[in-house]
Formats: C-alpha cells, sequence, structure tokens
C-alpha cells in the first residue's frame, strides 16, 4: 500500500474513532470550512490529521516499540496497544500547530480505546485496498 493510500486508510480510522468515542474528535479550520463548506472542511482535517498520524507511524513508532520490546514480550504483545495509544496523544499533540487540531480528552480511557479501534478499522481497511504489485520485465 503507498503513502497516499495509508494516508487515507488512517483518516478512516480516526474518523470511525472519533464517530463512536465521544472524547476524541477534530476541531475544523474556519478559514478553510467558509471557502470550501463544512463537509470539504472536515475531509481536508481528517487527511491532515492522517498524514500526521501516519508521519509519526512511519518515523517514531519504530524507535519506540525497539525501546519498548521487552515489555511487550513480557505482556505477549498487549502492550502494542499502549504504543499506539502513545502515537494517538503524540498525533494530537502535534495537530496542535496546525490549523486542525486533533483532541483527546484522557489517555485511560478514550486514547486506549481510539488506539483499539484505530487499530482494527486500519487492518480492516489496509486488507480491502489492495496492494501495488512490482511489475516484472
Amino acid at each position: 500500500m503507498n503513502f497516499l493510500s495509508r494516508v487515507v486508510v488512517n483518516a478512516c480510522a480516526i474518523w470511525v474513532a472519533a464517530w463512536i468515542l465521544p472524547g476524541v474528535e477534530i476541531a475544523g479550520n474556519r478559514v478553510v470550512e467558509d471557502q470550501t463548506g463544512p463537509i470539504p472542511a472536515m475531509i481536508i482535517s481528517y487527511l491532515v490529521v492522517g498524514l500526521i498520524f501516519g508521519l509519526a507511524n512511519a518515523f517514531i513508532k519504530p524507535i519506540l516499540s525497539f525501546v519498548s520490546a521487552p515489555i511487550t514480550c513480557l505482556t505477549l504483545g498487549l502492550f502494542s496497544v499502549v504504543i499506539n495509544a502513545v502515537m494517538l496523544a503524540l498525533t494530537s499533540w502535534l495537530s496542535g500547530f496546525t490549523p486542525f487540531v486533533f483532541t483527546i480528552d484522557s489517555f485511560f480511557f478514550s486514547a486506549i480505546l481510539a488506539a483499539v479501534i484505530v487499530s482494527i478499522v486500519s487492518a480492516l481497511l489496509g486488507w480491502l485496498v489492495p496492494e501495488k504489485r512490482a511489475q516484472r520485465d
């Protein structure tokens, strides 16, 4: 799956988490909303947050997973949910520097449940999106 489709999958997964959980939401930008309308502004907001989440997963998550490998093995992989929640909290913090603010109310309730929802939806959508195969000459 290429990076653009991964951003769209992340945006859809974050949308589902924000739709289900009351403590997870994205505040859109009024300037973009005035120019495009409310629906395209929310789509742009989710795509920007999906991009931030994808970049955090691409660059920071491997380091965090490597450092926490012993505790992940000790908990039989359940600590990976906490790592995903940390990635969502980091995305929330990083989006505070953009016009599209992604907020999570509490780490122990909203972020953990959002991490589970985002993981499940990303896995399902990633399974549905076809892989781009390398062509042989």
